[in-house]
């Protein structure tokens, strides 16, 4: 599984939420400028985290952005699946599902460990909140 720099910046901008929720809401312009990520792609990026129910938006002069859950709720697995769709290391874990495609599936040795590794990723990445990140409490493996 490789994270895009999609699923690292949405990450970036909930930890950076997390940091400035004190402040109300929080502009695009800002987060981009500490994070110093374009202000395009985190709108991208934003947009997908708003439509994932993980932030809130807010128009107007005071406008911008806050976490919609507190940051204890956040959890990361969350937020690679909404910004990169899912925590699989490659197509076989989906061979299990009723949408697959796959004509291997029922006789497919190596199945069950692509399956069970796709759970122990996600078993990890779900104990840790956006929370910890900033508190720097990540717990171990």
């Amino acid at each position: 599984m490789m994270i895009s720099t999609k699923g690292r910046y949405a990450l970036l901008v909930l930890i950076d939420l997390t940091q400035h929720e004190h402040q109300g809401n929080i502009s695009l312009k800002a987060i981009a400028k500490r994070q110093n990520i374009s202000l395009k792609y985190l709108e991208m990026i934003v947009s997908l985290l708003r439509e994932g129910g993980l932030v809130t938006s807010c128009r107007g002069k005071e406008g911008g952005y806050q976490l919609a859950r507190p940051s204890e709720e956040i959890r990361v697995s969350e937020i690679i699946r909404v910004t990169e769709g899912n925590l699989a290391m490659m197509a076989c874990p989906d061979c299990g599902s009723k949408e697959s495609t796959c004509g291997r599936a029922d006789m497919c040795l190596t199945l069950p460990m692509w399956q069970g590794l796709e759970a122990l990723i996600d078993g990890y990445l779900s104990k840790i909140s956006i929370h910890d990140l900033v508190a720097g409490q990540i717990p171990p493996a």
